[in-house]
């Protein structure tokens, strides 16, 4: 079947069968950052944003896309790499293999959330899975890029 979509920002044609999983498109389509973890919709690591929302990619048709926006990390260097610098800071990076998915999931969440306090972080991240650390490495980073970018509006609050 013919579909088209907006993938980080660009128009795109497809074929796909009925069947298949948007994280096998968006792989056919280079998005390297989308993994495949568990394949049952627990770990988080094919977190996407469609329409600006996180999406577990894992277990959502591709043709439930037809016509939206979907967004990987590949559509956001600039911000990632930024939000990065506050991970490796902290030594939360280690492996890095569910750095994507959660790096996602930490942009939809600063968009719904206003201010988040350590609670609702922990919270909102919950359904990201990382064998490495607990996410305190991650949860501290978190909150030094709210205050780095709080600090940046002039809205600077210890």
């Amino acid at each position: 079947m013919k579909m088209d979509f907006w993938l980080n920002n660009v128009h795109r044609e497809a074929e796909v069968q009925p069947d298949t999983l948007l994280l096998d498109l968006l792989r056919q389509m280079g998005c390297f950052s989308v993994k495949r973890g568990c394949e049952t919709a627990n770990c988080g690591l094919c977190t996407v944003l469609l329409e600006g929302r996180p999406v577990l990619s894992c277990s959502m048709l591709a043709l439930r896309v037809q016509g939206k926006k979907v967004v990987t990390l590949e559509g956001m260097e600039k911000e990632a790499q930024e939000f990065g610098a506050f991970l490796a800071g902290e030594g939360a990076e280690q492996c890095g293999f569910c750095n994507p998915g959660f790096i996602m999931n930490v942009f939809a969440m600063l968009k719904e959330l206003q201010d988040p306090d350590e609670e609702q972080i922990r919270e909102y991240l919950a359904g990201n899975l990382c064998r490495c650390s607990g996410f305190v490495g991650q949860t501290r980073s978190i909150l030094k890029y709210l205050r780095y970018k709080q600090d940046r509006k002039g809205e600077y609050r210890e």
